[in-house]
């Protein structure tokens, strides 16, 4: 591989003015579109040496042949143009939002005549006014019940309106009580129009002033014995009341504004956004995209801000709340204000409600993301093609049916722990995950050798059980001798893949564990940082998989499960080992952990002692005092 692309323009040509770029592949297919404040700037950041490059992006720029850039006068026009060109030519390497299905809205018609509330996907409706989105459609209708009952207003569709308005009969609705518009016989155009008006002021506000009004002409109607317009307005009060009880209440009745919660992973990320208006939750929406380069939290704000207030053609709320504000966030509130034709606050939330509020949707984000994950890995389909891929892309003779994946875990060089998770068939295998407690290492390859070398010697032939450590030694107990027999019949299944959390040295101790155990036919393959870097034995360069491919996402999960299996038994360790913990302490011997732990009762009040307190304890000084004090500091921090 060339370490300079043939296509690179020279330096001196590239302008340094704001501008859009564009990478060119075959027969002119444009593979990506991005922004820049300085066109020079950016673009030599992909002009980098290869090797210095991240994957993804040395795989576009390497794909592409060309690369083309327009000059604009501003980071705003930048901004413009950027999303004209995604929407028009979809390339490959740009954020893709994978749940491209559009939510529901409540829209009122205020450019017809007789304007109608309804149900609607199309956020294009001349003159309508929307409210929403929601999560679902009968959430939309059940508002519209209450509101209807409330400010009885148009409900039937156009066609009915115009047949009732020509022969003078009411339209089908308006004789069940559905419709209140002119159509109904009830009201005259104009007097339709004065309740549509309070209709979507409430719906804009949720201002209880409006209750109270109602209250107060209800007595006065009953003061003067007009019983059945007392009871209309009753029933107006309490659809009212129903429709605020139903809307959460989380911000002042001020508070309007959009509020997005984002969560992320190397390979997708999900996006929660709540629709605040008169300090209520009025809708939720969430969709999952895919990251094909290495993206960052401000572009994919960016790109969210662009389909929410560009292509879905919502109108911006007065402030705009975002985990973090992109690099060009003035541009990008200059957009947002010219499509609101009004001034937007677009800001992060460090403290108060709002903060709280961001933290929600940032869990409901993680939840989503989860479930997306889920969804994709219960897909029978998905589980053979990515075990086919996987065999396409490392060469295997036969799909890794059964693949084992390793990981290693320690605190500061302290309770080293290795980690075998298990996956067949694309599924895990929980009752198969195993965990190995490592007495000393030199470091993380010494590790991985070792834990290979104990896994690897219940494969062998020749394999006795003096051959294999102490995670397999028989017992003379018949339950005990009974239940490890059951562990070496799992631990016996052989599998086609071994995957090992790490670059380049994991990948060769793991490879030279392999061949010291005299075991065959099995091929290992290292999980680099990067996550879509897979290194094989030996090998100068990587193996990348293609962004979105189902392969890629069975690394993920295998990598991510090996994780998270081997710090839940580090912890475990660690909680149950204090000395472990406490080992690398001057002066603190068995005998003075044996007393801090018969002074506290437990390793959890040991770890929330002051000072003064461990100083209690006999033998322990001040100086010893601190020095466990600053120990547990250090693990706190380094597990966060």
């Amino acid at each position: 591989m060339a370490n300079v692309l043939p296509y690179r323009p020279a330096t001196g040509d590239i302008p340094t003015a704001p501008g859009v770029y564009r990478f060119l592949g075959d027969n002119d297919r444009v593979l990506y579109v991005g922004k820049a404040k300085n066109l020079r700037a950016r673009l030599s950041n992909y002009f980098a040496p290869l090797e210095r490059l991240h994957e993804r992006t040395r795989h576009m720029v390497t794909t592409a042949t060309r690369v083309e850039w327009t000059v604009v006068r501003t980071e705003t026009e930048a901004l413009q143009l950027e999303y004209t060109w995604i929407q028009e030519f979809s390339p490959p390497f740009n954020v893709k939002f994978k749940d491209d299905k559009s939510y529901p809205f409540m829209a009122v018609t205020l450019g017809d005549e007789a304007p109608r509330v309804l149900v609607t996907r199309n956020p294009k409706i001349r003159g309508a006014r929307y409210f929403g989105p929601y999560p679902k459609v009968w959430a939309v209708n059940e508002t519209i019940d209450l509101m209807v009952k409330a400010f009885p207003i148009r409900t039937c569709n156009d066609s009915n309106y115009k047949r009732a308005m020509q022969s003078g009969r009411p339209c089908f609705p308006g004789q069940i009580g559905r419709c209140g518009g002119p159509c109904s016989g009830r009201v005259t155009i104009a007097e339709h129009r004065v309740i549509v008006n309070e209709f979507v002021r409430f719906m804009e506000s949720y201002d209880r002033s409006l209750l109270t009004t109602l209250q107060e002409e209800m007595k006065l109607a009953a003061s003067e014995m007009r019983f059945e317009d007392a009871a209309r307005l009753r029933d107006r009060i309490g659809a009212l009341e129903n429709v605020l009880e139903k809307s959460a209440v989380v911000l002042p009745d001020n508070v309007d504004l959009d509020l997005f919660g984002i969560a992320e992973d190397e390979l997708s990320a999900s996006v929660q956004q709540f629709t605040v208006r008169g300090g209520r939750i009025r809708g939720v929406r969430n969709w999952v995209l895919d990251k094909e380069l290495d993206t960052d939290l401000g572009t994919i704000i960016d790109q969210t801000m662009q389909r929410v207030y560009g292509k879905d053609g919502l109108f911006p709320p007065g402030e705009i709340i975002v985990p973090a504000l992109p690099d060009d966030s003035e541009a990008l509130t200059e957009w947002l204000e010219a499509t609101r034709q009004a001034k937007v606050n677009l800001r992060t939330a460090q403290r108060g409600p709002k903060s709280e509020l961001l933290k929600t949707a940032t869990i409901n984000a993680m939840g989503s993301l989860a479930q997306y994950k889920l969804k994709r890995s219960s897909d029978y389909v998905a589980r053979s093609d990515a075990l086919t891929e996987l065999q396409n892309a490392l060469g295997l003779a036969e799909a890794p049916l059964r693949i084992e994946c390793y990981d290693i875990s320690h605190l500061q060089g302290t309770g080293i722990v290795g980690s075998m998770v298990v996956f067949e068939d694309g599924l895990a295998r929980k009752s198969h995950y195993r965990r190995f407690n490592i007495a000393s290492s030199t470091d993380d390859t010494d590790s991985i050798r070792q834990v290979l070398a104990r896994r690897l010697a219940y494969l062998r032939d020749d394999a006795t059980p003096a051959d294999i450590v102490e995670d397999t030694a028989l017992s003379a107990d018949p339950i005990k001798a009974s239940t490890q027999e059951s562990t070496r019949a799992k631990f016996a299944y052989r599998p086609q893949l071994l995957l090992i959390d790490g670059g380049v040295p994991q990948v060769n101790a793991a490879q030279r564990a392999l061949e010291e155990s005299g075991v065959r036919g099995i091929a290992v393959v290292g999980i680099a940082k990067r996550l879509e870097e897979l290194w094989l034995p030996d090998d100068d360069f990587p193996v990348i998989l293609p962004r979105g491919s189902e392969a890629l996402f069975l690394v993920q999960r295998l990598r991510d499960e090996a994780h998270r299996f081997a710090i839940r038994h580090q912890r475990t360790k660690r909680k149950a080992d204090i000395g472990t913990v406490l080992a690398d302490i001057p002066g603190l011997g068995p005998t003075r952990v044996a007393a801090l732990l018969k002074k506290f009762g437990s390793v959890k009040r040991l770890r929330a002692a002051t000072v003064d307190e461990l100083t209690s304890v006999q033998g322990v000084g001040e100086a010893t005092a601190t020095a466990i004090t600053e120990r547990f500091a250090r693990e706190q921090s380094a597990e966060a």
